[in-house]
């Protein structure tokens, strides 16, 4: 993927973690947990692309390893 299109990526995750936040501001306290389990994907989805941008892609493989790596002295 292109630069370019991560940007705009990066870009709409961003608006779309804005709209979540002021919805959850506004939301009944019946609503909020649903909000928040979007909002905390939508962070998450966030996160990756600003990683992928920086240049340090993970894929779901790397990720796993790094949780479960243990250092060795």
């Amino acid at each position: 993927m292109s630069i370019r299109h991560l940007a705009l990526d990066l870009y709409r995750a961003q608006q779309k973690v804005d709209k979540l936040e002021k919805a959850r501001a506004a939301a009944a306290p019946r609503e909020q947990a649903a909000v928040e389990e979007d909002l905390r994907v939508a962070r998450a989805e966030l996160q990756l692309l600003r990683k992928m941008l920086d240049g340090e892609k993970e894929t779901g493989l790397a990720r796993r390893r790094s949780l479960f790596s243990v250092k060795r002295r």
